[in-house]
């Protein structure tokens, strides 16, 4: 099954974009401990990867879409940009992000929006870089998504993805499936509230197109320079493209 039809709760009865906004603010209260868990601390160097990609760029106006608590938007501070907007659909993600924000005393230079991926708040052409980290496969219609990006995207600005992908070399393809389908929906029923969240992200983790697969997904919605480096023997890719 595509990423896009898997839906956190199965009983629900709402669309997934509500129930992803839902999964998210019931979680963002220990989301960030449980990352780093699950992660085993790798999503930092991941995320310092995607930072020195953007910094190519020299960008001055920053979008983070599926911002979450705003770790990749706090970490492209340090590049100086006039503003950076970190956009997410849950509020309870944003609630912690404000906190861990105003905490670097970065209130006036980070803006956290409550807002849909696929219908921004934001006029054509505004960006200079914009970032998605573990936020795609959450999008309710991705082609949908990715086009409003392109929209909202100077045309010389760049997209830069950090993603979940499979490994497909021995053994690490092995392992990683026994990580994602055992390992880490035992990690979130232990640590969270929300058992269901966490069996949705594995799920989604398995099935979402990664690789060529990806970048043609890129291409046909209006990106060029498609390109996919995956990090960690591939559990997780980094994709850039340009308008």
């Amino acid at each position: 099954m595509s990423a896009e039809k898997i839906n956190p709760y199965k009983d629900s009865v709402l669309g997934k974009k509500e129930q992803v906004a839902q999964m998210f603010d019931t979680i963002s209260g220990n989301y960030d401990g449980l990352n780093r868990v699950i992660s085993l601390g790798i999503d930092v160097k991941w995320r310092k990867k995607v930072v020195e990609i953007v910094t190519k760029n020299n960008p001055k106006q920053i979008l983070d879409i599926a911002t979450g608590t705003g770790d990749l938007a706090l970490m492209m501070s340090n590049l100086n940009p006039d503003r950076i907007v970190g956009l997410d659909i849950s509020e309870g993600m944003l609630e912690v992000g404000k906190q861990k924000i105003a905490r670097a005393k970065l209130s006036d230079k980070i803006e956290m929006v409550v807002g849909d991926s696929e219908e921004m708040p934001f006029e054509d052409n505004t960006f200079d870089a914009i970032t998605v980290s573990f936020g795609v496969r959450n999008f309710a219609n991705l082609d949908k998504g990715l086009k409003e990006i392109a929209r909202v995207l100077k045309p010389t600005g760049v997209l830069v993805i950090l993603e979940t992908s499979n490994p497909t070399k021995f053994p690490f393809k092995q392992g990683y499936k026994l990580y994602t389908s055992v390992f880490l929906p035992i990690v979130g029923k232990l640590f969270s509230k929300d058992k269901a969240a966490y069996s949705y992200l594995s799920e989604t983790a398995n099935s979402f197109p990664f690789g060529e697969s990806f970048n043609n997904i890129l291409r046909k919605n209006g990106f060029t320079h498609a390109e996919d480096n995956p990090v960690t023997f591939g559990v997780a890719t980094i994709y850039t493209a340009r308008k």
